[in-house]
Parts: structure tokens; sequence; C-alpha cells
């Protein structure tokens, strides 16, 4: 995908970024520029992704609000961590937006964990149900004969 000269600028900005306030600065002008529309959302996908990689690079466990397919992804881990309950079918449902987005499972256990010690620190109980590991038998046969 080619970029304007002002989504080049903030990639080159969030390449030299050295902080998450900075990124987190760079993101919130993206925001506005999308806005405002001076840069299409597509770029503002992009530059999104890039502040993501990035912010991962610096501190992953810090969250970095910015429009991405994480951001996409975070925000839908909180509507399911609403209840205080991650249930085993929500857990199906992020593992295939997961996959659809891109997200690395290292990155989504990553996000879980900040959001789990955020809303912890806010006094909210969370639970995570497990979910069923297939037993030796059924490894080895999976249609169960």
């Amino acid at each position: 995908m080619r970029l304007s000269r002002k989504s080049r600028k903030f990639q080159r900005r969030t390449n030299r970024a050295r902080t998450i306030e900075s990124l987190q600065t760079i993101a919130n002008e993206v925001q506005v520029q999308y806005d405002s529309r001076e840069i299409t959302h597509n770029e503002a996908i992009a530059l999104g992704n890039q502040i993501q990689i990035r912010a991962e690079s610096i501190d992953n466990s810090q969250i970095v609000y910015a429009i991405s397919d994480r951001d996409t992804y975070r925000r839908l881990i909180e509507v399911y961590l609403d209840d205080g309950i991650l249930t085993r079918t929500e857990q199906i449902l992020l593992w295939d937006e997961r996959r659809k987005l891109g997200i690395s499972e290292t990155s989504h256990d990553a996000l879980l964990a900040s959001l789990v010690a955020r809303y912890q620190k806010q006094g909210r109980a969370i639970h995570i149900q497990s979910l069923p590991t297939p037993s030796r038998d059924e490894e080895e046969d999976p249609t169960g004969e």
C-alpha cells in the first residue's frame, strides 16, 4: 500500500519513538488526521498497526490506543471480559477473530494479561474458563473408533 506524504511522516516518527507516551501521542494525532479525513482509513489502520508493533518492542505490558487491528481485538476482549467471565465460547470466538486480524498468540496472551491485571487492579474479579484438553485416545484417533 502506498502511503501519503503525511502518513510517511507519521511512519518515520513511529520508528524513532522511544516511549509508549510518544507512541500514544502519535496515535492520537493519526486519529485526528483520520477524523478530519486528511488520511484514509487504510492509512490509519496501517499506521496504527505499525504503532502497535513498535509499542510491543518498547514495552509489551502497556497498551497504546490506536486505530489498528490490535486495538479492534483489544476492544473485543474488553466486551467479553465486561461480565467478569471469559467463557469457552468467547475464547473460541476470540481465536477466530485473532486469526482473521493476524494477531499472534503471544500478543493475545500479553494483551489478555494486561487487561486482566487492569481489571483486578480496579477490584473486579475475572474468571477465565479453561478449555478442555483432548484425551490421549482422542488425539490418536479423532474419529472415536
